[in-house]
């Protein structure tokens, strides 16, 4: 079993997803090999795990011959009901039009690369990022203030380990809103990150979900790491989940 792990120019890790990832499959038994750029993988072997930036990912997969990957998960159509608030498509440039409708979260549909989601209040936030001629899609959401932001780790429709990433430490975070949406969501792949936030009304809100295939670590230990990875590159590739255990 053999695990690519992603390193900068130097040698070293390219960040702490990869070095914990390279730990984890280490640990459980694999064969880890660094790589700085994917031409310096000779092989074209599916169900060899390669770990990397998301670009590296979609490039990879495209090596293989396998489908682009879907659109980013971030709004199930299934979990709509606990987010709490409006969700709505649109693109930048429209937003811009209507400066009565500032004051809201947006972050790119399509094109992630191109802006950090954040929110619009003022004529600045939309400096350097419009093109009349080729339309930005976004996805838009009212403000919900969170006090606490947790992300849950979900492996073959079973929470992983959940790990606060923002707020304050003492809130908890409602695990029966968790179970429900997880059993909600039946279109989900093999590994995702679903993240909640405790609002001020002290309810339990979807913030967004996330695909498996790059997803930082925020704190999750190495070979639950491993295992995350593992399963979703499995499911991608049509291949067998080594770490099915």
């Amino acid at each position: 079993m053999v695990a690519y792990i992603q390193t900068d120019s130097t040698g070293n890790f390219y960040n702490v997803n990869a070095y914990l990832a390279n730990e984890g499959f280490t640990k459980l038994g694999w064969h880890t090999i660094p790589y700085h750029t994917l031409d310096q993988i000779e092989k074209l072997v599916s169900e060899e795990v390669v770990v990397g930036g998301i670009g590296y990912i979609k490039q990879r997969l495209a090596q293989l011959g396998i489908p682009h990957l879907q659109q980013d998960l971030d709004y199930p159509p299934e979990l709509r009901s606990y987010l709490g608030r409006k969700i709505w498509d649109s693109t930048l440039e429209e937003v811009f039009r209507h400066p009565e409708q500032w004051n809201l979260f947006m972050k790119p549909k399509q094109d992630t690369k191109k802006f950090t989601g954040k929110i619009f209040s003022t004529f600045k936030d939309f400096i350097g990022l419009m093109n009349q001629e080729k339309p930005t899609p976004v996805i838009c959401s009212e403000i919900l203030p969170f006090r606490t932001e947790w992300r849950c780790f979900v492996r073959y429709g079973s929470i992983l380990d959940i790990r606060r990433y923002k707020g304050d430490w003492d809130n908890k975070i409602d695990l029966s809103v968790v179970q429900s949406a997880i059993t909600a969501f039946q279109s989900a792949p093999a590994a995702y990150g679903i993240d909640f936030g405790l609002a001020a009304d002290g309810k339990t809100y979807l913030v967004e979900v996330n695909d498996g295939h790059s997803l930082g670590t925020y704190g999750i230990g190495a070979i639950n790491y491993a295992k995350f990875l593992s399963a979703r590159w499995a499911e991608l590739t049509n291949t067998r989940d080594y770490n099915d255990f």
